[in-house]
């Protein structure tokens, strides 16, 4: 089974709270959004949204210029449909982000919870951060969060890659300069924990 069906099944199959890697509200996510866009007008990208609140959470800060990715069409439709006409505000695309054509320079902030861990070839990764690097503009900002050295060794029955901070951002270069890492102990739906790094970087010119 490939990616996009591999993830349609799971969202048709599995209500939004009953995944392992759904909360309530991404307080770390949201944290380092604030930090890196004051303005309500910064142009956001949600890579791997999925079903996620994040972008419900967004809106209602003001947050207004928004866009959610995601392999898997089943998992934009759901949260579509519960944005109702809300979701008219928001840029869907539906898409693997090694493979889809994304603009350059389009973005202030890149977000990431979940997904770069899944890319377990240096070719897949590799390819994941050119797209930043070309539709991030300079001066924004990439927070990405991925399971810590500690965490589970796959997820939703694929592997996945741990990393500690220097190894994650190790991935992305020197043009992205590191401003602060957090680790976070998640606790699922089903009361078991996972250990999730994010770091924050900077896009230099």
């Amino acid at each position: 089974m490939d990616a996009r069906l591999h993830w349609d099944n799971v969202h048709r199959t599995k209500a939004p709270d009953q995944v392992s890697w759904f909360q309530p509200h991404l307080e770390t996510s949201l944290s380092f959004i604030e930090r890196s866009a004051p303005a309500r007008s910064d142009r956001i990208i949600d890579v791997g949204g999925g079903t996620s609140t994040l972008v419900d959470d967004l809106l209602a800060r003001g947050y207004h210029n928004l866009a959610v990715l995601d392999i898997s069409q089943a998992a934009i439709d759901i949260t579509r449909s519960r944005l109702g006409a809300l979701g008219e505000r928001v840029e869907w695309l539906a898409g693997d982000v090694t493979k889809l054509d994304l603009p350059a320079n389009a973005y202030s902030v890149w977000h990431d919870r979940a997904v770069f861990h899944f890319l377990t070839t240096a070719g897949d990764r590799h390819a994941y951060v050119e797209k930043v690097t070309r539709s991030v503009s300079a001066g924004g900002h990439v927070i990405i969060g991925t399971f810590g050295s500690e965490g589970p060794t796959k997820c939703s029955g694929l592997t996945v890659e741990r990393y500690d901070a220097d190894a994650l951002h190790g991935e992305f270069g020197k043009r992205f300069r590191l401003i602060d890492s957090t680790k976070e102990l998640h606790q699922t739906p089903f009361g078991t924990a996972q250990q999730f790094l994010y770091c924050f970087c900077r896009v230099e010119s």
